[in-house]
């Protein structure tokens, strides 16, 4: 057996208006973002901020604030190809605009893969920055969010992508 290596993992909360964040960070990129009720603890977790954390909290400062429409910050998902590839496709959804899961199935060149997309919709760690709640169904109802519903109306009412 091969002995894991250890990746570091580090943690900052963010309060914001839809609650305490948890980011989470391998030192290097973003690995993790997690609403108030799906706090985890990683293996040698340490809550510590790095250059990481700080530009991502300064970010999500921003975008709840208005001042910010786009994130720039360094990625590590994890996730399959497949994932990634669902995944590449919401960052291009525009800030305040809304796609279904078979419109990002198009997208990505697998128009029958529209359960599929939702499955790796469901799966994305890093809500908001990738925003997976910029995905509703196609008769214009929203579908699933690892934050709940209330929360991605409340993600959405904020970009304009909905009327208050």
């Amino acid at each position: 057996m091969k002995p894991k290596t250890h990746i570091p993992c580090h943690y900052q909360l963010l309060d914001t208006p839809i609650g305490s964040l948890r980011l989470v960070s391998d030192g290097v990129a973003l690995t993790k973002i997690e609403f108030p009720q799906h706090h985890s603890i990683c293996s040698g977790e340490t809550e510590t901020s790095d250059a990481t954390l700080s530009a991502c909290a300064v970010q999500l400062t921003e975008y709840f604030a208005g001042e910010r429409q786009a994130f720039s910050l360094p990625l590590n998902a994890g996730g399959t190809i497949f994932q990634n590839e669902v995944w590449s496709a919401l960052i291009d959804i525009p800030f305040g605009e809304l796609r279904s899961y078979s419109d990002i199935a198009i997208a990505i060149g697998r128009p029958k893969a529209v359960r599929a997309v939702g499955a790796a919709n469901g799966r994305n760690p890093l809500p908001i920055i990738v925003p997976c709640h910029r995905v509703i169904g196609s008769n214009g109802s929203l579908t699933g969010f690892a934050g709940g519903i209330p929360l991605k109306t409340k993600l959405l009412e904020l970009e304009g992508a909905l009327l208050l």
